[in-house]
């Protein structure tokens, strides 16, 4: 049996049970799935849980359900990774996003590298990051996750890696920097005590900067790498959040 489509919708406030559909939701509802009155759909806010509901009028673009009780079901990993990522070109910082939500982010952290061969003036870059933040809820609403990672704005990587260590602060929890001629792997590795924060650190196509992996290890960021061969920047994303899933995660 088919699950009933899912739909963020923020927020999912009705009193008399009848929620109308924003007109986004609605229209993607009616003229691209072709639902018609009576059939179901889960509705979710991004605030914990989510909404089973039945569409009860159809009317000039206008679409209205009748809601079920809230159901407090969550699908979130026990794992809270930060993925910070060294811009990527083309459509690969798409790709990456749409699968690292699936994979269970909780924030995803767009960086400027040295060797980034990707580059964003400011209206380009907010621009991005609101189409980046429209990836993440389709993905959640494909993967079943009732909370939406944040999305944060676009910095350079030197200047977060400085922000870290200001006034002697440090990012708390378990900070991991990916390189290919790294001796530790991710199975040697300590496993982290619960609610850890885990941050995760890709560079783009040219990998980092000796300065950059050194400001890394200057803010408490450990090196690790997948194994012995060399992969794509998108490729080592996914391939890292799944080991870190399949050892301490949703394994």
């Amino acid at each position: 049996m088919t699950a009933p489509p899912r739909f963020f919708c923020a927020p999912v406030n009705a009193p008399e049970r009848i929620f109308a559909l924003p007109p986004k939701v609605a229209h993607h509802a009616v003229h691209v799935l072709r639902l018609t009155v009576g059939e179901p759909l889960t509705l979710f806010d991004g605030t914990g849980g989510e909404y089973p509901a039945q569409i009860v009028t159809l009317n000039r673009g206008k679409v209205e359900v009748r809601l079920g009780q809230h159901c407090p079901i969550e699908r979130e990993s026990p794992l809270s990774i930060h993925l910070a990522q060294t811009l990527q070109s083309g459509e690969k910082m798409d790709y990456t996003l749409q699968k690292a939500v699936e994979l269970g982010v909780t924030a995803f952290l767009p960086l400027t590298g040295r060797r980034s061969v990707s580059r964003l003036d400011k209206e380009r870059a907010e621009k991005r990051r609101a189409r980046w933040q429209e990836i993440a809820i389709s993905a959640c609403e494909q993967c079943g996750r009732n909370r939406i990672p944040e999305i944060k704005p676009i910095i350079p990587l030197e200047n977060w890696l400085r922000e870290m260590g200001k006034k002697g602060e440090k990012l708390p929890g378990l900070k991991l920097l990916l390189l290919p001629d790294a001796k530790p792997r991710f199975s040697t590795l300590k496993r982290p005590a619960p609610d850890t924060p885990i941050t995760l650190l890709i560079g783009a196509e040219g990998g980092f900067d000796p300065l950059e992996i050194e400001a890394a290890h200057a803010a408490g960021f450990c090196p690790v790498q997948l194994g012995s061969r060399t992969l794509r920047t998108e490729t080592a994303s996914l391939a890292a959040l799944a080991i870190l899933q399949g050892l301490w995660g949703d394994a």
